[in-house]
């Protein structure tokens, strides 16, 4: 029949073929029944509270000491699990755990009693080691491994860790006082050290980097200076180049240019030749026979014009002499019938004076009538009893009675005064 158990726990079989007992730790067995016998002790950890009260210290000191404690079943050693087995088989956890409480009690309180209050106190690492060494000594053989033990508390019930406490307060609250103060003045000192170091470092710091400035404005002024140089060179050597190339091209176009002109040279010279040839066989001839032409037309309009303006001339002296002669024979008539009427005027003074004064009449009475045709207002006035007194008339009818003499002398070359003595 076949048994497991888990790694928490350890199997003995015993009995037939099984001497010494077959002992397992986290498996499976197979067991024989009623000729084997199967056994299990617990491997768990085992945690236990050790107490020592009013255990005296090397000075007579009763304190009271508790500590934890931390303990198993070595299973994986075959010689511990033997010895375990031996000492615990067929006990329960509690009971192994009384067991190795007690043992560890007891070595807690031999060591207290070796130790001060003031060692247990202050060095609690070192009473735990202590502890740990001398009882895992004697747990080993019981097949227990202690796993770990630490103090947990110390006290007493006669005030003694309590005045220690108190001398201790003091002495550690003036050794605090005057680590103060000596940390505070060391802090003063150490401040004013290290301002001066931080402005001495300050100061080499900018000298440093005043240096390294400097070193870096006289490499770059140097590094610049080349670097310019290069350029320049490289500027020149560049536009030197450009200028070669612009040179070349600007050769190449003036011998494309005179090949070009050479070529229109000669174009324009076929062109005037040609243009010469066809003028001399579409203009120069036939301007020639036109010419000829215009010349032989204009000499004969020229010649027209001549006969034209001499037929003219000759027009116009004749027109000219036939009405001197006509003016002439006027005049020699006018004068001839004015000197009859002076003749006649000698011969009949009166008679054809007054046959003139009749025959200008009319002219008279149209120059009489101008002015009364333009009077506005003619006004007569009656005296009473019937009779029509003087007529007053407007000042323009006087103006023209009063000139009326004058106007006839005008028109005839008569006065009227010489008119009333030939009457």
């Amino acid at each position: 029949m076949f048994y497991t158990c888990g790694p928490n726990e350890a199997m003995v079989v015993s009995g037939f073929c099984r001497s010494p007992p077959l002992m397992i730790s986290g498996g499976r067995v197979f067991v024989i029944p009623c000729i084997q016998q199967i056994q299990r002790i617990s491997l768990n950890t085992l945690t236990l509270n050790v107490k020592s009260d009013k255990v005296y210290t090397r000075h007579g000191v009763p304190i009271s000491v508790t500590g934890i404690a931390q303990m198993k079943i070595q299973g994986q050693n075959k010689q511990m699990l033997a010895a375990a087995c031996q000492m615990f088989m067929g006990k329960s956890e509690g009971e192994i755990a009384h067991i190795a409480l007690e043992t560890l009690e007891g070595h807690q309180r031999a060591i207290i009693a070796h130790l001060t209050v003031e060692e247990i106190y202050k060095d609690r690492k070192k009473f735990s080691e202590q502890v740990f060494k001398v009882a895992s000594s004697d747990l080993v053989n019981m097949g227990i491994s202690v796993v770990s033990y630490t103090l947990k508390d110390v006290h007493d019930d006669q005030d003694y860790l309590h005045s220690l406490g108190k001398a201790r307060t003091a002495q550690v609250q003036k050794d605090a006082r005057i680590g103060e103060a000596k940390n505070k003045r060391d802090a003063v000192i150490r401040e004013a050290h290290a301002m001066q170091e931080k402005i001495s470092a300050q100061y080499l710091n900018e000298i440093e980097m005043a240096k390294a400035q400097r070193d870096y404005e006289l490499k770059k002024a140097v590094y610049d200076i080349e670097v310019f140089t290069k350029k320049a060179e490289s500027e020149m050597a560049y536009q030197l180049q450009v200028a070669k190339t612009k040179q070349q091209i600007e050769e190449q176009k003036m011998q494309v240019q005179v090949v070009e002109r050479s070529q229109q040279i000669m174009l324009q010279e076929q062109e005037i030749t040609r243009k010469e040839k066809e003028l001399e066989a579409k203009v120069m001839k036939p301007a020639d026979a036109e010419r000829y032409r215009l010349e032989k037309l204009a000499e004969a309009e020229r010649l027209q014009l001549i006969m034209e303006a001499e037929a003219e001339a000759e027009s116009i002296k004749v027109r000219g002499e036939a009405e001197a002669y006509a003016v002439e024979a006027k005049g020699r008539a006018e004068a001839e019938q004015m000197a009859k009427k002076a003749e006649a005027f000698q011969q009949y003074k009166e008679g054809a004076m007054v046959d003139m004064l009749l025959e200008k009449l009319p002219l008279m009475a149209e120059e009489i009538s101008k002015p009364l045709s333009a009077a506005k207002k003619v006004t007569m006035v009656s005296s009473g009893g019937g009779e029509i007194g003087a007529a007053k008339l407007t000042g323009e009818v006087l103006d023209i009675m009063t000139k009326l003499p004058e106007t006839i002398e005008k028109l005839t070359g008569i006065s009227i005064s010489q008119v009333a003595r030939t009457g």
